[in-house]
């Protein structure tokens, strides 16, 4: 009979709640101040009466620059990384949460970052759970960065689980920087040959047109062409530059409203020589990190699939890592509910069936990650190689051509003569 499915995970609560700045006077007749996180004011000048302080004055702090005000660097994925890290140094170091988020806060550099920082350190200091206070930032703490805080903050390893966080954002901003560097590179070059060669065709190709009008003979039908295609390139450069916005602008707001759209990328990306190979690898590499982190946690595998689902980043292994969570839920092993989906590698399979044997299935994720970032590493050198003549080969095509093209008349005339 096959096992019953185990009951969804409760929601971690999140209590909306305001920051509030306040000023008042302690039991020695001090004058202090700072800021809160609570419901309503009232409640605000109840937990400062708690701690010996009479409130003179409360209100409600303004909307945090991180939230979407001027100034200030936008909150990046590695100062989420670099502020876990910090937070793990200073709680090994025995320094308490809320002074922890203090110091971190206030040494950042980036105002935003601050506000974030601040913002949590308000809530726990009202003594609301970690994980509740980062859920209320969903942009920057996303599901199972809560929900690792959260495991870490019941089994007591919370230092632990932040060390284990900062490694995994590490080595997978390590890993997105790896692969957009090595896309980034012929893009720029395809964009500032475009460039250039609209330059060509709008200021100097008519100027050569004008020349040869003068030299009574027949041009090359090379040159033709290019003069032709200067001429609707002047003409009608904004229609095509409209037609390229629109297209890219479409697509974009297409495949982030419309999720048959995205998924129909997702899936041909997967297909594109070389450049779906090297995702493939990337996505497993994700996977097998985001897995072995979460276990690892102590989080039930069943309940940390779907958070590792999320984390793939692509609709195929989306789906087969929901499927197995399915089969895993009924008693079937992960290493065969794997196998039966079709989308891992045999070499993942048998390392999963190995770490499942031996009870280590944690650190063998951890060596399948370690090994498919290095074949992601290879395999964008690899490109990065491989382009660099393909794209000076084009170069030379497309900008050699249309300079060719435009002295041939000059080197018929000097034959002439």
């Amino acid at each position: 009979m096959a096992a019953k499915k185990p009951a969804p995970k409760k929601a971690i609560q999140v209590v909306k709640s305001e920051m509030y700045l306040w000023e008042g006077v302690d039991r020695h007749g001090k004058k202090v101040k700072g800021e809160l996180s609570a419901n309503n004011e009232g409640l605000v000048k109840a937990q400062l009466r708690t701690q010996a302080i009479n409130p003179l004055k409360v209100k409600k702090k303004p909307k945090s620059l991180f939230a979407g005000g001027k100034g200030g660097k936008a909150i990046t994925t590695k100062d989420i990384a670099v502020f876990s890290r910090q937070l793990a140094t200073m709680m090994s170091s025995g320094v308490p949460l809320v002074q922890s988020f203090e110091i971190v806060g206030r040494g950042h550099e980036n105002p935003n970052m601050q506000d974030l920082i601040m913002g949590i350190k308000g809530h726990v200091e009202a003594g609301g759970a970690l994980a509740d206070a980062l859920a209320q930032y969903p942009k920057h703490f996303d599901e199972l960065y809560v929900s690792l805080v959260h495991a870490g903050e019941h089994a007591g390893i919370l230092e632990s689980l932040l060390h284990k966080l900062a490694n995994y954002m590490e080595k997978s901003e390590a890993l997105k920087s790896k692969i957009k560097s090595a896309l980034f590179y012929p893009l720029a070059v395809i964009v500032v040959a475009f460039i250039i060669t609209a330059i060509l065709l709008i200021f100097v190709i008519p100027q050569f047109e004008d020349l040869f009008k003068g030299f009574g003979a027949n041009l090359p039908a090379p040159t033709v062409f290019v003069i032709q295609l200067s001429k609707v390139f002047v003409a009608y450069w904004y229609y095509g530059a409209a037609v390229i916005f629109g297209t890219i602008t479409g697509l974009k707001t297409a495949s982030a409203r419309i999720p048959a759209v995205s998924h129909f990328f997702d899936r041909l990306i997967l297909r594109i020589p070389v450049v779906g190979d090297i995702i493939h690898k990337a996505t497993v590499a994700r996977f097998a990190r985001t897995l072995a982190t979460m276990f690892a946690a102590g989080t039930p595998l069943v309940e940390a699939m779907s958070s590792v689902a999320g984390a793939c980043g692509n609709i195929v292994y989306f789906n087969a890592v929901m499927k197995m969570r399915d089969d895993v839920a009924t008693g079937t092993q992960l290493q065969v509910s794997m196998r039966e989906t079709g989308v891992w590698p045999n070499m993942v399979v048998q390392m999963v069936a190995i770490g499942e044997e031996a009870g280590s299935l944690d650190a063998m994720l951890d060596k399948i990650a370690d090994w498919y970032e290095a074949e992601v590493d290879d395999a964008v050198d690899a490109l990065t190689s491989l382009l660099e003549p393909m794209i000076m080969a084009f170069l030379g095509v497309v900008i050699g051509g249309l300079v060719v093209a435009m002295y041939l008349p000059i080197f018929k005339m000097g034959e002439a003569v």
